[in-house]
């Protein structure tokens, strides 16, 4: 890892301290799939991997003020970023990268590495550790079982469809079918459909 890579991962650290649903260690996986899907799909990795460092550091900002996450990470990483004297002609494509993440922000990723970062973010969604964080999220907000499985229900259940490239599509089919098996299988479990005679 080289020196600007370095501060900017002890600098998004700092700020990520705790784990959960959305801290560093959601950040470090969102990481690894960027550059493994990233170098298959000949992503700029100056670009891609400074945004997913930073996709998001605003998270708990957002819980505290209710400003989305995205808008103000795309503004502490651009701060950051200039404040190290990162290549200006990267720093554009990080912030749109970071500002387009989202699932429900309604900004279209119209750059490979947006797209890139966009699908990272949502294939750790997907999955074990979907599931996983999907539970500490309920849990971690008072909410029971039936919350989790309708957050599945609408979302989890349709990032396959979403993603936008080869690469991902097939990690997210395997992630997919995995979540469809445990949610037939919970559904069994709780009651919540019922089974077959």
């Amino acid at each position: 890892m080289d020196e600007e890579t370095e501060k900017m991962l002890y600098h998004v650290r700092t700020v990520l301290q705790g784990s959960g649903a959305h801290g560093f260690d959601h950040t470090e996986r969102v990481v690894r799939l960027c550059e493994t899907i990233g170098a298959r799909e000949g992503a700029n990795m100056r670009i891609l991997i400074p945004a997913a460092l930073f996709h998001d550091i605003a998270r708990p900002l957002e819980e505290e003020t209710g400003v989305p996450h995205e808008e103000e990470g795309g503004r502490m990483a651009e701060a950051f970023l200039r404040s190290v004297h990162y290549p200006e002609d990267c720093i554009t494509g990080i912030v749109h990268a970071i500002r387009a993440h989202r699932y429900s922000s309604g900004l279209d990723p119209e750059t490979l590495e947006a797209r890139v970062l966009s699908d990272a973010d949502n294939l750790d969604a997907m999955g074990a550790v979907g599931i996983a964080r999907t539970f500490m999220q309920s849990g971690g907000q008072g909410r029971g079982i039936a919350d989790a499985t309708g957050h599945f229900h609408e979302k989890l259940l349709n990032l396959r469809d979403l993603m936008y490239t080869e690469s991902a599509r097939n990690i997210a089919e395997r992630r997919h079918a995995f979540l469809v098996a445990f949610i037939e299988a919970l559904d069994d479990e709780t009651g919540a459909r019922t089974p077959p005679e």
